[in-house]
């Protein structure tokens, strides 16, 4: 294909009806309308005819499609862009050859990421002979790249017998923070917000309006770019504080999660009814909630593959109502965890109608006890089960015993999974639809456990999923005009309204802990004095580059780099703990520490005499010493927190005469607090612990603060005699007596 295919683009209008758009495929005039030759039979037939229900189009499809076809549009997996490597991945171009566009890479690599390896072809390729549909786009593209390799991809599949426009779907990209490959692929290009946690700090201090805003601008960026297919929002519940992931969820008040999800699926979709053609589709996560960890454990390796649900219940009551708002808002789609549910580390739970809970030992994507009959028959889901990268490989928690072709054949047609996300198992996927085909297992044993009629791939099965992922396609009217502006995406993306409104939920999000009345540090405060002003980070060198940031951005005080002379001091605290794909090697540290000796843990997840030295940030020691140095000449020391995960503050806080909280929050943004230029509104979205002492894990595993309780009802559980003259054991408690839990946050009335 010569040159870019947004120069060979073809419009038809329909007076009354959608755009029809094409490069090369054949365009049917009937009734004085314009359709699609979808199959290129240059007949009119009803999945041509953009009038009829999405349902009935994909319905009459996918009996065009050949098995072959069908089996490719299980899987999705990661692509990259030709001029864009992939961050954090290996995936390693042998050779790099572009098309004529200069847009898609045809070279073939293999392909390797924490989800599995596999040698892949060129892209057209990939569309062409194997018929792949569904990628990932991990790239932190610019808007009109990423809206010309996204046309090029449907220009290549227009060139297929069966035409079917390619679904890219990315995590989200509208928040502030650290770029690390499977949980915040990219940011900075589209208008950006502060990271979930700050966006439900600013709802609860300023109102549930920020999520229809923040829906609009999301909804109108990623379509402007032809990006039609969101894995986001998180709706688990933040119940474990020491899950990494924690950062990415709305904290840990499940009637705000809910509100958030009535507001956010709508918004970003198009309609309460599902998606529309100007809608992006959602892929809501992690059913049925990741959030109950085992002592923060995560099931991207083996010692979190365990959900824990130690207090009867739980799973009611904290974890199931956010996904029940989605799905009642048609979210398009619905990604299970890789985790399983442990039967005997739980006390009872129940399902949506009252009956005891079955918790049999398979991660969610195979589990139809959760997926087949509470998701779908009593939640009453309609959508699509995307399930979790990599569960067919690496992940396959409980079913490790199956190999590859009949794990497909078990989530697909036993569980009711619609799309494997990992890798393009193709052949997999073949394997396991002929073996209910032919005699395989005559002469094969069934695992035990399983029957065979659970493990092969039906045509039954089969339709049933590729219909589900095209109803998806038909509705976002991507068969009829997949096509994007390139220059119209960058107008969008870079809407000065958009990104204005982004930065003022950025200072909406701040949350004042801590005031003795040093802030704002207004004109009059600052009159003749001097500022010390440092970032501390886990990194060194990130730490260094961040203060060199953080003194410019103070160009209009009096700055001195001798603590010993100065009135202020100001500290951006932005502390880390662990690695997202591997288990540390004890549990996830969240005290602000540096050199912190603490204890191991046995590969079953329980203490160990053996220690090791943990450090959340670099040069704790000399803030404190510079902290005594402000306040030895009777200055004043102010400290905001980064918050990823819900720390414990006690080494900053003590030191502080005030404390600020952050999430992923533009640093300009607290400042502007900090100067009073904007009064503090945003409230906790989490509890944050008091000490190491409520997140003790004794000799049998088990947390003394449940891992399955949000921190503001974790009192309920928590030893009598650890609760104070309040009844209070879980939050902290600053030096002024107030509590760091959920909705908490002063103003600088108070």
């Amino acid at each position: 294909m010569a040159g870019k295919a947004a120069e060979r683009i073809k419009y038809y209008e329909n007076p009354e009806g959608p755009v029809i758009a094409s490069v090369s495929r054949k365009v049917i005039e009937q009734d004085g309308l314009y359709f699609k030759d979808l199959d290129g039979s240059g007949q009119m037939k009803p999945f041509d005819d953009w009038r009829l229900p999405a349902k009935t189009r994909a319905l009459a499809y996918v009996k065009e499609l050949t098995v072959e076809e069908k089996i490719a549009q299980l899987f999705i997996s990661d692509w990259r862009m030709g001029k864009y490597p992939i961050p954090g991945s290996s995936m390693e171009t042998q050779e790099l050859i572009l098309d004529e566009s200069g847009t898609l890479d045809e070279g073939e690599f293999t392909g390797k990421t924490i989800f599995g390896e596999q040698h892949l072809p060129g892209t057209s390729t990939l569309l062409k002979e194997w018929f792949s549909r569904h990628l990932i786009l991990r790239a932190n593209a610019t808007a009109e790249d990423m809206t010309d390799w996204m046309n090029q991809l449907h220009a290549v599949a227009e060139e297929c017998q069966h035409f079917i426009p390619v679904s890219v779907a990315s995590n989200s990209r509208n928040e502030n923070g650290e770029v690390v490959f499977g949980m915040n692929d990219a940011a900075g290009v589209f208008a950006t917000w502060p990271g979930t946690l700050g966006i439900a700090a600013a709802v609860k201090g300023a109102g549930i309006e920020i999520i229809d805003r923040f829906a609009d601008c999301v909804k109108r960026e990623w379509n402007a770019c032809g990006l039609r297919k969101g894995y986001m929002y998180m709706a688990d519940i933040m119940t474990d504080p020491r899950w990494q992931r924690s950062y990415g969820t709305f904290g840990e008040d499940p009637e705000l999660v809910c509100e958030i999800m009535e507001h956010l699926i709508p918004g970003i979709q198009g309609s309460k009814e599902g998606v529309t053609e100007d809608g992006v589709a959602m892929t809501t996560k992690h059913f049925p909630g990741g959030g109950a960890r085992e002592n923060g454990f995560d099931p991207h390796y083996a010692a979190g593959q365990w959900n824990v649900y130690a207090t009867e219940d739980s799973l009611q009551k904290y974890h199931i109502p956010a996904f029940q708002a989605a799905v009642k808002n048609h979210t398009s789609s619905i990604m299970p965890y890789y985790s399983k549910p442990s039967a005997q580390k739980s006390k009872k739970q129940q399902d949506c109608l009252g009956n005891v809970m079955e918790f049999e030992p398979y991660g969610f994507a195979y589990n139809r006890p959760f997926i087949q009959n509470m998701l779908r028959e009593q939640i009453g889901f309609e959508g699509y089960i995307n399930s979790d990268t990599g569960i067919a490989h690496n992940m396959c928690w409980g079913v490790e015993m199956l190999d590859v072709p009949e794990r497909i054949g078990f989530a697909v047609n036993h569980a009711g999974v619609d799309i494997i996300s990992g890798l393009f198992d193709n052949e997999a996927g073949m394997e396991a639809y002929r073996r209910g085909k032919n005699d395989y297992y005559d002469t094969h044993p069934v695992p035990e456990g399983f029957t065979r009629e659970q493990l092969v791939l039906t045509d039954e099965a089969l339709d049933r999923a590729v219909t589900r992922t095209l109803t998806e396609l038909f509705q976002l009217g991507m068969f009829e005009n997949p096509y994007r502006d390139a220059k119209k995406a960058k107008e969008v993306t870079t809407a000065r309204e958009d990104w204005e409104e982004a930065e003022k939920v950025h200072r909406q999000s701040v949350v004042l802990l801590k005031n003795d009345n040093t802030l704002p540090l207004t004109k009059e405060k600052l009159a003749g004095k001097k500022v010390y002003a440092e970032a501390f980070q886990k990194d060194a060198k990130k730490a260094e580059q961040a203060t060199k940031a953080l003194r410019e951005m103070l160009g209009n005080v009096t700055l001195t780099e001798n603590p010993g002379e100065a009135d202020f001091a100001i500290f951006m605290v932005s502390p880390s703990s662990g690695e997202y794909f591997n288990a540390t090697p004890g549990y996830l540290e969240l005290d602000i520490c540096e050199e912190k000796e603490v204890c191991n843990v046995d590969t079953e997840g329980k203490p160990e005499q053996e220690t090791h030295k943990e450090t959340t940030l670099h040069g704790l020691e000399r803030l404190r010493e510079i902290a005594k140095a402000v306040h030895q000449r009777g200055g004043k020391v102010i400290a905001n927190i980064n918050f990823t995960l819900a720390w414990e503050v006690g080494n900053i806080e003590t030191l502080s005469d005030a404390l600020l909280a952050g999430f992923d929050t533009y640093p300009r943004a607290t400042l502007d607090v900090i100067f009073g230029n904007f009064a503090p509104v945003g409230k906790l979205p989490v509890t944050l612990p008091k000490n190491d002492a409520v997140l003790a894990v004794n000799e049998n595993g088990v947390c003394v603060s449940p891992n399955d309780v949000p921190g503001y009802d974790k009192d309920i559980y928590m030893p009598e005699g650890m609760k104070d003259e309040n009844g209070k054991a879980y939050a902290y408690r600053d030096m002024a007596g107030n509590y760091y839990e959920l909705n908490f946050g002063l103003s600088y009335e108070e």
